[in-house]
């Protein structure tokens, strides 16, 4: 294809334009000047590089400043940093060359963004580890979080040009860390369209039938909501207040969420969107008119005291304000509305970057919703400076906290803290201090002896125990919910198993001294052998805290060749370099299954994939490979924390394979009826010819649920099976079983 130079040069200096247009409201002084050199400096740099697209790659770093400014809400520093964010990694020039020209700030941010890309370290996950990297940067300068978030959402923009197994390595990533994190840092929009571009690239079948979906919708939607509002907006204008009213439509990806999780066609999910007021109002009054404006809406419609959410007398800790409630129509609708300040509203639209422009009331105090992004934000700091854990271990400890609802508690002198839901007493004492956590062995809550397992609620005041004689031990990982105190904890027992294992070390040097046995590898490694231990650590670990008695080593003598000078060889295989063989599997050509025989693969049993089903496989260190569905329900954590031991696979064929077939499972509802389950064995097994492994239906109500194992050869007879079995008088429902195993 031939490029038309001039075109592009014409759409560059556009985008440029653009770009200064949507910051002109917060330049000042020279900041157009600096913007248009970091720019020029840019456009130099990358000036002979493509995107896979084909366009100049200018283009990605010009639209990932344009998401700083109008979806983050960033300046200038961010601006410059932005346009210079892949320059240090794809381009001759260096860190030092940012600073010379640049200064320090924008260098330190480039420099943040430049580490995050580094490759990690051997036999450890890249991803895992990147992650890892980019929550360190929250502790120097959060704008580099903010900029490489803003990064993700352009490349998941843009992800149509890349190759079908990139886009899901990339997919399962944002949807395993970008998305949640972009939730955590208050970027709710930002949240909602990475999940909604994750699941165009994961189900396109699906996001697209929901697309339709909102659009046919729309002109009913409409008419529905001007009935709803148009009684809100005179009472509202009548009594002087300053507001607008929106109609918000739920994300594709949280319909599609609920119509998975409740079995239902789009046409039944009722709670398409909610109706948005917001309202002007100086910091001192917010909350005593949000409250006014929610008895306007309550004097017009019936609200559900159940579903009233209170989140401006207690914000979430990234910083969210709101009222929200449910009301019923005069049509017999439920109705969710939000009501808010404008504050609020740029809050919630930009997150944690909207903090910086309310940071401070008139009277220089702090306002309640940054106290809770602070203190979510030194959590991560107290856990990086802390964690001795390191890649998939620290990111699953770190995400666990992401995605929860918190309870707010108290310290005897009254400092409000926060945690996720289901956080101990143990949580407590551990954030409270490492060694209070370490000596934990009860509490007070309000007055009250509780255990450390103990549930905290909202508004508890509590107060720790603690005994020096208290041991931190493994099953105390099962009682504690966050990121902080799992980590003390591990950091606790690896210490101690580090302990163990040098008492251990010189209690087996010893009694190899004296019973004349050469302490040397080999020897070492046939007494780890012996007692069926993996490592020569594990050996020590054992002998030390006393799970095995040093006595029993006299036994070992009776397993030492005779001859003590003649070279003992080690009977087990040396140790293989697990990553190396992944890495040459990986690059292989990808894996045809059914027509490749020297390499081993078996079929996952957490998706049980069949012939016909899109599918990747997953290389193991002692299994081979496993093969998955590209919608399995464990595909996200693999591709994002193994993305190196991901292969491409594909069927050699969608028809019969081999003669056992495929397991699979469906799940199938529906009114009882006398001869019901009959007519469904008939339906599989003589019907269709396919194969019963095993079959559980229940009754209740004249309702009957049930699961049935079964055997098929490929996607097309399975399919054919489900509209056969719906046809059956009485059957609802026929739906295919995903577990997370």
């Amino acid at each position: 294809m031939e490029i038309d130079q001039e075109k592009e040069k014409q759409t560059i200096l556009r985008m440029y334009r653009r770009l200064l247009r949507k910051a002109k409201p917060f330049l000042k002084d020279d900041d157009a000047k600096i913007i248009k050199k970091a720019f020029l400096f840019a456009q130099d740099a990358h000036k002979d590089m493509r995107r896979k697209s084909g366009e100049p790659y200018i283009y990605h770093p010009i639209e990932v400043a344009e998401i700083a400014v109008e979806e983050i809400g960033l300046g200038t520093t961010s601006i410059v940093a932005a346009l210079l964010h892949d320059v240090v990694e794809d381009t001759e020039y260096d860190i030092q060359d940012i600073q010379e020209r640049f200064g320090g700030r924008v260098a330190k941010i480039v420099d943040g963004l430049t580490k995050i890309s580094t490759k990690a370290t051997k036999g450890k996950s890249i991803q895992a580890e990147n992650f890892q990297r980019l929550l360190l940067t929250i502790s120097e300068d959060t704008r580099v979080v903010l900029i490489k978030i803003a990064d993700r959402l352009h490349n998941m923009r843009t992800l149509d040009s890349m190759p079908d197994h990139k886009k899901l390595k990339i997919k399962s990533e944002t949807e395993y860390i970008y998305s949640p994190l972009a939730h955590r840092l208050g970027l709710y929009t930002i949240k909602s369209e990475l999940e909604d571009l994750c699941l165009k690239f994961s189900d396109k079948d699906a996001y697209f039938s929901i697309l339709r979906g909102i659009e046919d919708s729309r002109a009913a939607r409409t008419r529905f909501s001007k009935r709803f509002i148009r009684p809100l907006e005179l009472a509202m204008k009548r009594d002087g207040y300053n507001f607008q009213i929106k109609t918000r439509i739920k994300s594709v990806y949280s319909i599609y969420k609920k119509m998975r999780k409740q079995n239902i066609p789009f046409e039944q999910v009722f709670d398409l969107f909610a109706i948005r007021i917001i309202v002007d109002a100086n910091e001192a009054e917010e909350k005593a008119i949000c409250w006014k404006v929610y008895s306007i809406v309550t004097d017009f419609y019936t609200p559900n005291v159940n579903r009233l959410r209170d989140w401006i007398s207690m914000p979430k800790s990234n910083g969210y304000e709101s009222l929200h409630t449910t009301v019923m129509s005069n049509s017999g609708q439920w109705v969710e509305v939000q009501i808010r300040t404008s504050r609020m509203d740029d809050i919630a639209e930009k997150g944690y970057a909207a903090h910086w422009k309310y940071k401070h009331g008139p009277n220089g105090k702090v306002i309640k919703g940054e106290q809770g992004i602070d203190l979510w934000l030194q959590e991560i700091r107290d856990m990086l400076e802390t964690t001795k854990s390191h890649g998939i271990e620290f990111v699953n400890d770190f995400k666990s906290n992401l995605f929860v609802k918190e309870v707010f508690v108290f310290t005897p002198k009254g400092e409000m803290k926060i945690y996720p839901k289901g956080a101990t007493i143990l949580d407590f004492a551990f954030d409270i201090h490492s060694e209070i956590g370490a000596k934990c062995l009860a509490a007070k809550a309000n007055g009250k002896l509780v255990a450390f397992n103990y549930e905290i609620q909202n508004g508890d005041q509590i107060e720790i125990l603690t005994s020096n004689k208290q041991k931190v031990n493994e099953d105390w990982l099962k009682v504690v919910r966050t990121s902080k105190a799992k980590s003390k904890i591990k950091d606790y027992l690896k210490d101690e198993k580090k302990t163990f294992a040098r008492e251990g070390k010189e209690i087996v040097k010893r009694k190899f001294k004296q019973l004349k046995i050469a302490y040397d590898e080999v020897n070492i490694r046939k007494l780890a052998h012996y007692f069926s231990l993996k490592s020569e650590s594990d050996l020590f670990y054992m002998v030390g805290k006393g799970l095995i008695d040093h006595t029993e080593i006299k036994k070992f003598i009776h397993h030492v060749p005779e001859d003590k000078n003649q070279k003992t060889r080690d009977n087990g295989k040396e140790k293989q370099d697990d990553e190396a063989v992944i890495q040459k599997l990986v690059k292989e050509k990808e894996l045809v299954i059914g027509e490749m025989t020297d390499l081993s693969y078996s079929m996952a049993s957490c998706c049980s994939p069949i012939p016909g089903d899109e599918v990747f496989g997953f290389v193991t260190i002692n299994k081979g490979i496993k093969i998955h569905r590209k919608t399995c329900p464990n595909a996200i954590s693999l591709m994002a924390n193994y993305g190196y031991r991901i292969i491409r696979a594909r069927w050699a064929s969608e028809k019969k394979i081999h003669d056992e077939g495929f397991s699979v499972s469906i799940s199938i509802e529906g009114t009882d009826r006398v001869g019901l389950v009959n007519d469904v064995t008939r339906v599989i097994s003589n019907q269709m010819q396919v194969n019963i492994k095993s079959i559980s239906i229940g009754t209740e109500n004249d309702i009957f649920k049930g699961n049935i194992d079964l055997s098929v050869q490929n996607k097309i007879e399975f399919e054919k099976l489900i509209v056969n079995l719906e046809k059956i008088d009485g059957v609802v429902k026929v739906i295919r079983i995903e577990e997370l195993v």
